[in-house]
């Protein structure tokens, strides 16, 4: 069964339009058992990014309360949790040392490098919208998915 690690930059893309939301959406709809695991902090990360863009007018303030609903059911039904603990973090300075990583890119990418190593079978892929970040994993040995592989961006609503 595939498997996909989802930064926040690609997990968006599931919620708002841009550039790379229909291969996220073909991603998360191909298959139900398709398992798609996020960090335990995510949620953090995902709020600032909307409430962000809600703030500069990219995003209705309406549209942004029926995303952050819509996430949170998503959160606890079918997104996989990856627990931030001490072997994550201690993974994270590693990254932090071995890339130029920002704090949350490095337990993102840890995050996904801990649920790889948990995972008895099957490849894990690393979903991330941001370039510096996909190399790094590459350079982890982890397979990347960069869902726009572009910079810039029109945001609106998915639905």
């Amino acid at each position: 069964m595939p498997a996909y690690f989802l930064d926040t930059s690609a997990l968006v893309k599931l919620y708002v339009r841009e550039p790379g939301s229909d291969r996220m959406i073909g991603l998360a709809k191909a298959d139900d058992t398709d398992a798609l695991a996020v960090l335990s902090l995510t949620p953090v990360e995902f709020r600032s990014a909307l409430r962000r863009r809600e703030r500069v007018g990219d995003v209705a303030s309406a549209d942004v309360s029926r995303i952050l609903e819509r996430f949170s059911l998503h959160f606890e039904t079918r997104f996989e949790r990856v627990p931030v603990n001490e072997p994550l973090v201690e993974a994270a300075l590693g990254l932090i040392d071995r890339h130029a990583l920002r704090a949350y890119d490095a337990l993102q990418l840890a995050g996904c490098l801990v649920w790889k190593s948990s995972r008895a079978l099957g490849e894990v892929s690393f979903a991330c919208a941001d370039d510096a970040l996909v190399t790094a994993a590459n350079a982890e040995g982890l397979p990347s998915l960069n869902p726009s592989g572009q910079k810039g961006r029109k945001e609106k609503p998915v639905n």
